[in-house]
């Protein structure tokens, strides 16, 4: 298998990875009764995932395990893209 489409792949994956993770905040966030403002999600999802880590730190004494993964996998998507465009530039053999 090819290293570019190796690492595509990877990246496929976590960028579904945090797509789901998203979701899941948003969705614990509405369990919560936080407003959320589904025209401008994309935008705001960065806030959304801060505010998660606050109420879940607030009532458990510990950030929730959702926000490790929603950092985790976006970072790996990072990660995993310049890899791959490394690979198809001919930078990495």
């Amino acid at each position: 298998m090819e290293a570019t489409v190796l690492f595509g792949t990877l990246f496929a994956l976590c960028i579904v990875w945090y797509l789901v993770t998203s979701a899941l905040i948003i969705g614990a966030l509405q369990q919560r009764k936080v407003k959320i403002n589904f025209f401008l999600i994309r935008m705001l999802l960065p806030f959304y995932a801060g505010k998660y880590q606050k109420i879940t730190r607030e009532e458990t004494g510990k950030t929730g395990p959702l926000f490790y993964h929603w950092i985790i996998s976006i970072n790996a998507a990072l990660v995993f893209a310049v890899i791959a465009l490394l690979f198809k530039t001919g930078v990495l053999p």
